[in-house]
């Protein structure tokens, strides 16, 4: 096969050494059609791929010293310490806006943004519905209604052209997900809030680096929250991040995430002028982050060139859909690398059974969220005594009528994912994860078994 043409896309890997160093690579034959059949490793065959995958997260032992010296000084709190302010101050440089502000998880970070930016209880949140649960939890914490923008599947993503007609009298505020670090059109969702007096507030708690028409992901609405976690691809066990422009925003934000202090130009016309909560970022978080943001821009690009490297491929097989990008889009943070799989191109094998068997091949997948809009807790939530008093019968079984979402259901059956720690593979894994799922469809037969 002829090596194929550098697209957009690709070119923006060619800026690091070790990304173009896996694009030269890219000649090697993708799939054959007429390779003999093999015993599936699920079948008790030999697996494609027998080495272990690289760990996750990875600890820097230089960072070691910083952390016990902070210990030593017993400051461990950002009141008496200056780590957290200066990983913000970081931070925001990263992502090139005015302000950061740390807090102790991306969920505490949406709660407070939303709450900064005026959603009340009663009020309305567009959301997206493929998403992991803080994204909906976080507007029922601040007593307000979530109603799911059906997915499109192609991009895994809030369907722009959906939102229109989901907003009512009480909508105050679009949550858009960057679902897998995968950026949403954020021109179309923009041009909805503004045309309907909407705030928008980026749920990009998997997006770090992920790029919008040049932008950074998160700074395309009113605020753009980040999650910290364990899993994260900049991790520090737990933490969060909210960014913005908008000064007077982020000093009710840095109030709020404060118990309530004065802030800047939140007034200080008493000890707690405003209601808030403890969600401050720790020291020693702060520090793990900045050791953490050394690596940030080296994984993201081997990252990235992997996850190209499949797109190539990936399409050549029968039956398998990579994610597509949103219009606007120029790069993913691929938290995870996402693909559709259509069970009829495999002899309607099922999906578990197809996902059962490339785990069987070394290959570690999973079908990724569920059908998030029916999730138990959301009745629960409904059916409570607070929410019936701040929304009337009839408000709520259209709210049901309504949360019938084809295109996100569609997804939720033929998604399957690779996490992130899957990507920071050599270009030889990368190939093990094509030749594994060729294997699986050349032996298909052999799974209805």
């Amino acid at each position: 096969m002829a090596a194929k043409k550098i697209t957009r896309r690709q070119a923006i890997t060619a800026a690091s050494a070790g990304a173009l160093g896996t694009m030269v690579n890219w000649s090697m034959p993708a799939f054959s059609v007429g390779t003999p059949q093999e015993k599936l490793a699920i079948n008790g065959g030999t697996k494609v791929h027998e080495l272990p995958w690289p760990q996750w997260p990875v600890w820097d032992q230089s960072a070691e010293k910083n952390i016990t010296d902070m210990l030593r000084t017993g400051k461990w709190w950002r009141g008496d310490g200056e780590y957290v302010a200066d990983f913000e101050a970081r931070y925001s440089e990263l992502m090139g806006v005015k302000r950061c502000l740390a807090t102790a998880s991306g969920t505490t970070a949406l709660i407070t943004s939303l709450k900064a930016l005026g959603v009340d209880a009663g009020d309305e949140v567009l959301v997206s519905p493929y998403t992991f649960i803080a994204s909906y939890n976080v507007i029922f914490m601040n007593k307000a209604l979530p109603v799911f923008v059906d997915t499109d599947p192609e991009t895994f993503l809030m369907d722009p052209s959906k939102i229109e007609s989901r907003i009512t009298d009480r909508t105050t505020a679009i949550l858009p997900v960057h679902i897998y670090g995968l950026p949403v059109d954020m021109d179309s969702v923009n041009a909805v809030a503004q045309k309907h007096s909407l705030k928008v507030v980026e749920d990009a708690c998997q997006a770090w680096l992920a790029q919008y028409r040049g932008k950074k992901i998160g700074t395309l609405g009113d605020a753009g929250c980040f999650s910290f976690h364990n899993s994260k691809n900049l991790p520090a066990g737990e933490g969060g991040a909210i960014i913005s422009d908008n000064e007077a925003l982020m000093d009710r934000c840095h109030s709020l995430h404060n118990c309530g202090r004065p802030f800047g130009t939140v007034a200080r016309t008493s000890s707690y002028p405003i209601s808030g909560a403890n969600f401050r970022m720790q020291q020693v978080q702060a520090l793990i982050l900045m050791s953490q943001m050394n690596r940030i821009f080296r994984d993201a690009d081997i990252r990235l060139a992997n996850a190209m490297f499949l797109d190539t491929r990936l399409k050549d097989i029968p039956g398998i859909i990579p994610y597509k990008l949103a219009p606007g889009a120029e790069r993913s943070a691929y938290h995870l690398y996402p693909f559709r799989y259509i069970s009829k191109e495999f002899d309607n094998v099922p999906r578990d059974k197809f996902i059962r068997a490339l785990n069987a091949e070394g290959i570690p997948c999973s079908s990724g969220y569920g059908r998030q809009n029916r999730d138990g807790l959301i009745e629960d939530t409904l059916n409570s005594r607070g929410f019936k008093r701040l929304f009337s019968e009839s408000r709520l079984k259209q709210w049901r009528e309504e949360n019938v979402l084809p295109g996100n259901d569609q997804l939720c059956s033929e998604a399957v994912t690779f996490t992130q720690n899957i990507l920071l593979g050599s270009i030889n894994d990368m190939q093990h994860i094509i030749d594994a799922i060729a294997k699986i469809w050349r032996n298909r037969d052999s799974l209805k078994q």
